[in-house]
This record gives C-alpha cells, structure tokens and sequence, in this order.
C-alpha cells in the first residue's frame, strides 16, 4: 500500500488554479501626448546625468588611456624579453625595473639644478625688475606711471615675507592639492599600466570574444597591428628624443650654457611630441643659451637647426621604420588638436591614435566604399 506524501503549507494556503486574480486593462496608448513627453523627460535627464558623470570621471578616462599607450608601448620591449626565454611577468618585470631605474636617474639628474635655478630666479626676481628700467620705453612708462616701481616693490615684499611661492601656487592648500593630484595621478598610471602590461594578451582576447565570430579573426588581426604599431611608435619616438636629448646635454656643456640638464630634460619632452615639438624645444633652448650672450644663442639655433634636418632625413626613418607612416598634414593638424585638448599629454597621443584611424579606413572603410 503506497504511503501518501504530506503537503507543507507553513501556514500560508495557496491559490488554486481557478481562482481569478483580475483583467488586464488596457495597453498604453503610446501615441498619447503624456507617453510621449514622459519618455522624452526620462530619456532627457537619463542623458544629462550620463553625461555629467562622465564629465566628472573623465581625468580617470584620461588616466586609462595613457596607461594603455604607455603599456602598448612598452609591449615590444616585453616581448623582446620573451623571445629570449623569459615568462612574460618575469619580462614584465625586467622592463618595468628598467623604466623606472631610468626616471629615478633622471629625476636624481635633473631636480636638483632644476631647484637651484627656482631659487635663483626667486631670489633675483627684484634685480631682474629693476634691470627692466634700462630700457628707454619702459624707463618712460614707469617715470609717468610707475609700474615698474610697484611691481618691484610688491615682489619684494612678498619675497620678504617668505609668501611669494605660496601665492603663486594659490596658497598652501593649493600647493598641497598640486602635489598630491600629481603623485596619485602618477602612481595610478604606473599601477595600470603595469596591470595592463602583464595582462595584455588577457585583455585582447576577452575583448575579442564581444566581437561576432565570423569577424572576429578580421578584428583580432587589425586590432593586433595597431598594437604592434603604437607600440613601435611610442619606443620609436622615445629613442628618437633620447637622441635629442643627448644632443642637446653635449651642446650645452660644450658651450657652457647654464642648467645644462634641465635643458636636456626639456628637450627630451619636447621631442616625445611629433614634429612640433621640435619648435618648442629649440625656442627654449634658444631662449636659455640668450641668457649667456647672443653669440651662444645663434650658434644653439644654427646647429639645433642642422640636428634637426639629420634627425628627419637620417635618424628618423631607420629608427621608425616599422611603424606606421603617415602624412605630414595628419601628424601636424593631430597634434595641434591633441595638444589643445590635453597639453603635452595629447600631443603624445594624438599622431599614433590618428596613425590607428587611418589604419582603420585603409582596411575597413575605405575597400567598402570602393565596392559600393
């Protein structure tokens, strides 16, 4: 005789299968003006908070950005390590010991006379006013309004008082936000590029797998040759500044221009900017060898000049020979563009991530519009 199985209720009785819970109503009629202007608010304010939150998370986009370059750049040096028998986090980090043993070198080169010629500036900013009065059209100026007069007085006394630097950087609160947005800013874009560098692969292939199967060998194969390219860009132009750089420390102690180091280093940022970079660190240093005499300053343009012209006609196309050329009006209108978004930063950024767009047209858009 089968046993019958007991039902648990726990108190609570159950529906039965008859019993009626209601009509539906009618659907919403979506024509009506209240359907319409609801859906356009929400939609409106939906966007509008989208967009504020994007605005206010946009330095941390910026962050990730460059950290993707740094780490697409850094990527050939990684795999340089591998094809000689390392695992790639142990090649990962040999170069991240590498990158930083070079800024810890650079920085311990470069600070120290950098801060020596703060100081010197801020301590001769009276003597330096005062030399103004030398010429006739600002002696005249300043004897019917004295204006030299009362900037010469008002940067005394604030040299006086000890205020001069703490006013020019907004306070001690602004000085201290300075520094510390700087050094978190900096450290994060190490910690990911660092995490990008050793995931890299990782993060390509599962990025890969949102792409539709039947083009996803296309996507990959592209995708990879603009990583390659950035990657050979940034180490390209990196040894290319270097050379600058290099260039410019011997000038410098040739002619026994002053700061010598700093001037390299300023050099050396200025030629991580594609083709205008060039300008700028020539009229810089132009503009520091003037301080010693005229002659030096003739002779660094003359000769910057000459380093220049050997840079793109011989240095340059053996050292970016495998990455992706360009034309000239490309490279100049992206960087006027990066730099005017992003400063230094996007002048950096713009030539390779236009060097990806015109990949991309070569191989996507463009055969498309050709068929069509």
């Amino acid at each position: 005789m089968a046993l019958k199985k007991p039902s648990l209720h726990f108190g609570t009785k159950s529906p039965s299968p008859a019993e009626s819970l209601g009509q539906s109503g009618e659907p919403l009629d979506r024509a009506h003006p209240f359907y319409f202007g609801f859906l356009a608010a929400a939609g409106g304010v939906i966007a509008i908070t989208l967009l504020k939150a994007l605005a206010s998370a946009s330095q941390v986009f910026v962050l990730i950005v460059i950290s993707l370059f740094l780490a697409a750049g850094l990527n050939p040096a990684v795999e340089f390590f591998r094809r000689r028998g390392l695992a790639r986090k142990y090649a990962v980090l040999v170069v991240i010991g590498c990158v930083v043993a070079f800024v810890g070198l650079f920085a311990a080169v470069v600070i120290p006379p950098v801060i020596k010629q703060l100081d010197s500036l801020v301590r001769n900013a009276p003597d330096l006013i005062s030399n103004l009065k030398n010429n006739p059209t600002l002696a005249k100026l300043n004897t019917h309004y004295g204006i030299i007069d009362s900037i010469q007085k008002k940067v005394a006394s604030s040299i006086h008082n000890g205020q001069f630097v703490i006013t020019a950087f907004g306070g001690v609160i602004g000085v201290g936000k300075a520094v510390l947005s700087g050094a978190i800013a900096t450290l994060t874009i190490m910690v990911l590029t660092l995490y990008f560098l050793a995931s890299l692969p990782t993060v390509t292939s599962t990025a890969y797998r949102f792409v539709p199967r039947s083009r996803r060998d296309r996507v990959s194969k592209i995708t990879d040759a603009i990583v390659r390219r950035i990657g050979s860009f940034v180490s390209g132009q990196a040894t290319v500044a270097f050379i600058a750089a290099i260039f410019a420390l011997t000038l410098a102690l040739a002619l026994r221009i002053p700061y010598p180091q700093a001037v390299a280093l300023l050099v050396f940022i200025c030629g991580l900017i594609p083709l205008v970079g060039h300008i700028l660190g020539c009229t810089a240093f132009t503009l520091v060898a003037l301080t010693k005499s005229p002659t030096s300053a003739i002779v660094v343009l003359c000769l910057y000049i000459a380093y220049v012209q050997l840079e793109n006609y011989y240095i340059m196309p053996r050292i970016m020979r495998r990455s992706l050329s360009i034309p000239g009006l490309v490279t100049i209108i992206s960087a006027l563009i990066g730099v005017s978004l992003l400063g230094i930063v996007g002048g950096i950024l713009a030539v390779p991530i236009a060097a990806a767009v015109l990949l991309i047209l070569d191989e996507v858009v463009f055969p498309k519009a050709d068929v069509s």
